[in-house]
């Protein structure tokens, strides 16, 4: 009923909030959908990538060259995601004998690559002169401004969700959580592992890729530095600020994420000492919330919050054992 209710409430937003609040919700929405993505691969599966960045901008450009073109804009949607998810089916075939800092170096080349290829192919993508992305047309009516971009992004996040939940739950997705506990245990439970980890990377990256179509329509202007390695941090900051191994999580991260920079603007003339005019302040500020999480809270604002509901769940009977998690002896335990 809750999820209801708070439905309800971000239907009715656009109604009362000002445009510019709207447009950043929906960056936020854009953002939960590629933090979904990266914690499959990652909080699911066990693969880092720190190549979603070049995901989402390989959806981003094939929906917006598309579109240029005069495909109907559902189209470049699915194009998007499908162009992404053939991208993250090639990264993972080479890379299934990887893991761990080595995984993480080899998907990072990757977007090297992907990156380069997005700028020097101007003739196509328009290199760093930029690319400007058309308005979509949908039965004869523009659908420009932020309150399209709000609901085409919720409706996006909402289909995403599904999408996961079903995957989670699935043979697929067990598979995946079996992986990511011990490829040794799955692989003798009949678990093809290098089936398995291509198909994560694929589902990964075409979800990023869809929601790169709409990141398009965001930016309206795209260049090849938009899609570059902080980026990619992000997403990774994502997850673990918001819980890693939660669906949940990786809602709460994006709205970290997608808002601590716009609070930084609103706050950069008012913080002392001159903080606010200092180079690399944000990236920073990413770096130290990342590590504090880390080393105070492993599972994310959204660990902490189930410490709490259950610590009120029992309350005023509560003791400090049994509102504590206690040790786990599996990383599915820990990370549920």
């Amino acid at each position: 009923m809750r999820y209801v209710v708070f439905l309800l409430v971000l239907l009715v937003i656009p109604v009362f909030a000002g445009e510019f609040y709207v447009g950043e919700l929906g960056a936020v929405f854009i953002f939960a959908v590629v933090g979904i993505a990266q914690m499959l691969l990652t909080g699911y599966t066990g693969l880092i990538s720190l190549c979603h960045a070049a995901f989402l901008g390989l959806g981003a450009y094939t929906a917006a060259i598309l579109l240029a073109m005069g495909v109907p804009f559902l189209l470049t949607i699915v194009a998007a995601a499908v162009v992404a998810g053939l991208a993250g089916t090639l990264i993972g075939l080479p890379t299934l004998r990887m893991s761990g800092l080595y995984l993480a170096i080899a998907t990072l080349s990757f977007g090297s690559i992907i990156a380069t290829v997005l700028a020097k192919w101007d003739r196509v993508t328009g290199g760093w002169s930029g690319f400007i992305v058309p308005t979509p047309v949908v039965l004869g009516h523009a659908l420009g401004g932020p309150v399209w971009l709000y609901y085409m992004s919720l409706a996006a996040l909402l289909f995403v969700l599904w999408m996961s939940l079903n995957i989670l739950r699935s043979p697929i997705g067990r598979a995946m959580i079996a992986i990511r506990d011990s490829e040794i245990s799955a692989q003798s439970m009949g678990i093809h592992l290098s089936r398995s980890k291509v198909t994560a990377f694929a589902i990964s990256a075409g979800m990023a890729g869809l929601a790169g179509a709409f990141y398009a329509q965001y930016v309206r202007a795209l260049t090849p530095d938009a899609f570059d390695l902080l980026i990619s941090i992000q997403f990774i900051t994502i997850i673990f600020v918001g819980g890693l191994g939660s669906l949940h999580g990786a809602i709460i991260g994006a709205v970290f994420v997608r808002l601590l920079p716009q609070a930084i603007a609103l706050l950069r003339d008012d913080l002392p000492f001159g903080l606010g005019r200092m180079p690399g302040l944000e990236p920073g500020l990413f770096g130290l919330v990342l590590v504090l999480v880390i080393l105070v809270e492993p599972g994310g604002v959204y660990g902490r919050w189930q410490k709490i509901a259950r610590y009120l769940a029992a309350f005023p009977l509560s003791r400090r054992s049994t509102s504590t998690r206690q040790r786990s002896f599996t990383r599915s335990e820990r990370l549920r």
